[in-house]
C-alpha cells in the first residue's frame, strides 16, 4: 500500500507564504504525477496544480503566478509553495499521486489533508 504524508499547512495573514509537502512511501515502482487538491467548507474538492514525471506543470487560473508545484523524485516528495495567499485560498488541501505499484497495476493515492487558513 502507498501512503501520503502532508505537512506545511497552518494559519498565515493575507500576502504571506506557506510551502506543503507531500512525502510518497510505501510499495511502489515508481510514482507518475504528482498533484494538489484543496476543499473549502461548502464546496467541492478542486485542482490545484499537478506535476507530471517529466516535470511538466498544471495550474488552476486562481492560483497561477502565486503557487509553484515542484517535485524531488529522489525522495518521492512534492512541494507546493504558496506566496501572496488570500482569504479565498482557505481550505483543507490534500496531495494526490498516480502510483505504479506492479507491473500491472497503477492506483491513484490520497494524502489525508492539511488545513491551510488565511485570515488577519
Amino acid at each position: 500500500q502507498v501512503q501520503l504524508g502532508e505537512s506545511g499547512g497552518g494559519l498565515v495573514q493575507p500576502g504571506g507564504s506557506l510551502r506543503l509537502s507531500c512525502a510518497a512511501s510505501g510499495r511502489m515502482f515508481s510514482i507518475n504525477a504528482m498533484g494538489w487538491y484543496r476543499q473549502a467548507s461548502g464546496k467541492q474538492r478542486e485542482l490545484v496544480a499537478v506535476i507530471t514525471s517529466g516535470g511538466s506543470t498544471n495550474y488552476a487560473d486562481s492560483v497561477k503566478g502565486r503557487f509553484t508545484i515542484s517535485r524531488n523524485s529522489a525522495l518521492n516528495t512534492a512541494y507546493l509553495q504558496m506566496t501572496n495567499l488570500k482569504p479565498e485560498d482557505t481550505a483543507t488541501y490534500y496531495c494526490n499521486a498516480d502510483v505504479t505499484t506492479s507491473i500491472t497495476t497503477t492506483g491513484r493515492f490520497w494524502g489525508q489533508g492539511t488545513q491551510v487558513t488565511v485570515s488577519s
